[in-house]
């Protein structure tokens, strides 16, 4: 793939990725937030399935890998997505984006706190950024208002998400994974909506717009793209992208939605940024060593 293919597909899914908080508070207009995100991931989590049985990709056969596959749902789409569009209500998308995309420097600490992973001096000046630019991102002070509270939840739900992938994704298709752990994930929330609010969606041709874009447009076109990015380029210089994202969760806000842009928000979010390009970006000497323990896993393997 050539540079110029391969950056239009990062612009594009992380366009897509970013803009899918600005169109889900739009939709909060025309339908309770949890219904919204069960609807949007029940759905694609159909169609996917759908797509990942007609070209019979490799399910998984034990009933513990099934367990697995809806643990991942419910930490990836039912608690992340839930608490997004819960924060939804009551803060911006743009300060919603921001927080929900710090999840890579919550990945550092809990895999030191949990896995006992070891991570390099700067992966740990990325985290320290990230955390000065979320404070920076509230205003500089601590009113802790519903919705951030529920933007760092999930944040601190994708992480373990991430930490549950890493230890038991590689069991799995990944896109068997991603619609699977999608269907289960909506279909939890569908319980969560029933439970916790008075349910409730108006059948309108926006509302149905913008549930057919969180659908296809920001599920399963932007999770196909981002899946074919990892596998045909570097995944570590792949995932460093993702800090675009929450730059354009920002930029979508302030088009669609007119929402105010503080320095505090802005320079707080390029901090953000920085701390997960650091956290993401991996010297050729580590690279080096990667390969090498790659090749030795190989041979005593063989």
């Amino acid at each position: 793939m050539n540079r110029i293919s391969f950056c239009l597909l990062v612009i594009l899914t992380t366009g897509l990725m970013g803009s899918s908080f600005t169109i889900g508070k739009l939709g909060l207009a025309y339908s309770s937030p949890l219904l919204l995100v069960a609807l949007r991931f029940t759905l694609a989590g159909i169609i996917m399935a759908t797509i990942v049985k007609i070209l019979n990709k490799p399910h998984p056969v034990k009933a513990i890998d099934w367990v697995w596959i809806v643990l991942i749902g419910l930490f990836q789409t039912a608690f992340v997505m839930g608490c997004i569009f819960m924060a939804l209500r009551t803060i911006t998308s743009g300060e919603t984006s921001i927080l929900t995309f710090m999840n890579p420097l919550l990945v550092v600490v809990f895999g030191t706190l949990f896995l006992k992973s070891r991570y390099h001096i700067q992966q740990w000046i990325g985290v320290l950024l990230g955390f000065i630019g979320v404070f920076l991102t509230l205003g500089s002070h601590l009113d802790f208002k519903v919705g951030t509270i529920l933007g760092l939840l999930s944040a601190v739900s994708w992480a373990i998400a991430t930490l549950l992938i890493k230890i038991h994704g590689f069991k799995f298709d990944t896109y068997v994974m991603t619609a699977y752990q999608m269907l289960f994930g909506g279909l939890i929330l569908f319980l969560g909506s029933l439970l916790l609010e008075e349910t409730f969606f108006k059948m309108t041709t926006q509302s149905i717009l913008i549930l057919l874009w969180l659908t296809i447009a920001a599920s399963i076109i932007q999770f196909s793209i981002w899946f074919y990015l990892l596998q045909r380029g570097n995944q570590e210089r792949t995932s460093a992208f993702l800090f675009l994202a929450p730059f354009f969760g920002v930029l979508t806000g302030w088009f669609l939605l007119h929402e105010r842009l503080t320095w505090s928000i802005l320079f707080g979010g390029l901090l953000i940024f920085a701390g997960i390009f650091l956290v993401n970006w991996k010297n050729n000497y580590e690279k080096e060593i990667e390969k090498t323990d790659e090749n030795n896993e190989r041979l005593s393997e063989s």
